[in-house]
């Protein structure tokens, strides 16, 4: 039992709880203990990958509970992909929020962190009730971040937001009820055991179970029906907000890659790829969905948000091959996703603060100031999102078309992968030509200014469509590795067998 594994728990946690302590502290005191704190967890989430890339599980039994009882934490390769991507994207994102996006609350850091604590707790659970429990805390610290700042355009989103995730915490409760009272277990490797054993009586039942999470899961990553919540919430989130959202619906994709892989995977017996055939159907409609937004937003912030949602309909898609290969492909894009995406919510931001009051509404302005330093980043960050080479959301895109065998998924993959992928080029297009090119005379007497810690944060970001392509190799090795280690789901019952009685640090 390796207690590191508990480091991305810990540290969120009495960072948040510090920050409560000290609201009412200099301003500059609560931002360098709170960055630190992000700098910190991004430290031991670089160790735990490195701990993970020799492909053994690692568990932490609370209390020494022997699975499947008790509280179990479980590292493997692809928890530690999410605790890393997740901890990149809260360093920039926090970095930015420095700023002046913090002022609007004495408790934005705290809330930001317990977020953080949130996210980690579920891509390290390895119980389904801890799962809906880690749900609830991420769930509420998003509540209150996204009320960050005041007006009827921010608060109504937000309860809609939060009126729909009740409603999801309800169905996942319910489904957790129905699977516990036929298999009598949550722990997701007992799980993964006794699924397959079920008697046939038992399995409508436990079926019926299965299809409520992936409603609830839909649900959190956004996939079509369940997706319209999504643009006004992130639309009129804070800047910083936002780019931390960018993580929220891979939680969902986790959940779903997770579960329905390990518990209702290929070895599920009679409930095997159990919703795999509609996740695959409601996912191009969904990338489909996202595209038409993005050619009818009116603003930078909104297109953003559809790009969101396209990028859920993309990894869902790849997810629905139901293959390693395409499971593979659906983990490099998510990182060439998540940190593009982000990156794009705080260039826009930046945009906004140097265009008056035409802010990101894609209208003629007059001439901005940095005009050539924010159109690169917008250029950059918009071609690593429509996936054109050299940069990373190409070979990205490139693994997705490529894990599709020959057959009627490989056309409609294809088809609107590639449909979807020129019309949100034209988006891009449209948009910046006319923010960044057809201006009007004069000038914006007082843009906001472009701070050191702003700047490094968009850049850092958008840089990532650099940095993934320069790391290709490494990180193709990584999610393949991770790809068959998911689908190999007899050695994740080992977890079941391993030692509790701790090891030492």
């Amino acid at each position: 039992m390796n207690h590191w594994l508990t480091a991305p728990i810990l540290i969120p946690l009495l960072g948040g709880i510090i920050q409560i302590f000290i609201g009412y502290a200099p301003i500059s005191l609560r931002r360098t203990l709170a960055l630190a704190t992000t700098v910190l967890l991004l430290a031991s989430t670089i160790a735990l990958l490195a701990l993970a890339n020799d492909g053994n599980y690692r568990v932490y039994a609370f209390g020494n509970w022997v699975p499947p009882f008790g509280i179990v934490l479980v590292l493997d390769r692809l928890a530690a992909l999410m605790l890393l991507m997740t901890a990149v994207l809260a360093f920039f994102a926090h970095l930015y929020a420095i700023h002046r996006a913090d002022e609007s609350s004495r408790q934005f850091h705290a809330l930001f962190l317990f977020q953080l604590m949130g996210l980690n707790i579920a891509f390290l659970t390895g119980d389904l009730f801890n799962l809906f429990v880690a749900f609830e805390v991420l769930l509420i610290a998003s509540y209150g971040l996204l009320m960050q700042g005041s007006g009827t355009e921010r608060t109504v989103p937000s309860l809609h937001y939060v009126v729909l995730n009740l409603v999801g915490s309800s169905l996942f409760l319910i489904s957790v009820g129905m699977i516990y009272s036929v298999t009598g277990t949550l722990n997701m490797a007992d799980l993964a055991a006794k699924v397959p054993l079920v008697s046939p009586e038992d399995q409508p039942l436990l079926q019926a179970g299965g299809l409520i999470l992936l409603v609830v899961f839909g649900l959190k990553a956004a996939i079509l029906p369940l997706c319209f919540w999504l643009p006004r919430a992130y639309g009129n989130a804070t800047a910083p907000v936002a780019a931390l959202f960018a993580v929220m619906t891979k939680v969902g994709f986790y959940a779903i890659v997770r579960v329905f892989t390990l518990i209702f995977g290929p070895n599920a017996g009679p409930l095997a790829n159990l919703g795999l055939d509609w996740l695959f159907v409601l996912a191009l409609a969904t990338l489909a969905m996202g595209v038409i937004g993005a050619l009818g937003a009116r603003n930078l912030r909104t297109l953003i948000t559809w790009q969101v949602i396209i990028s859920v309909g993309t990894l869902l898609a790849a997810i629905g091959l139901g293959t390693e290969e395409g499971t593979s492909a659906a983990l490099f894009y998510m990182l060439n996703t998540t940190w593009i995406v982000g990156g794009l919510f705080l260039v826009v931001d930046l945009v906004a603060g140097q265009r008056g009051s035409a802010a990101d509404r894609i209208v003629t302005a007059p001439k901005m100031h940095n005009r050539t330093f924010l159109s690169v980043l917008f250029l950059l960050g918009a071609v690593a999102a429509v996936g054109l080479p050299p940069l990373s959301g190409f070979f990205a895109k490139l693994l997705i078309l490529q894990s599709a065998t020959p057959g009627p998924q490989m056309g409609w993959l294809w088809s609107v992968l590639i449909g979807g992928s020129f019309f949100t080029l034209i988006a891009y297009s449209r948009a910046g030509s006319i923010v960044f090119w057809r201006t009007v005379e004069g000038h914006i007497s007082k843009p906001a200014p472009l701070t050191k810690p702003v700047t490094v944060a968009a850049s850092g970001l958008i840089g990532m469509a650099i940095a993934i392509v320069l790391l290709a190799g490494p990180i193709s090795a990584y999610v393949d590795a991770t790809a068959a280690q998911l689908f190999n789901t007899s050695e994740y019952l080992n977890v079941l067998n391993i030692p509790v009685v701790a090891e030492g640090l």
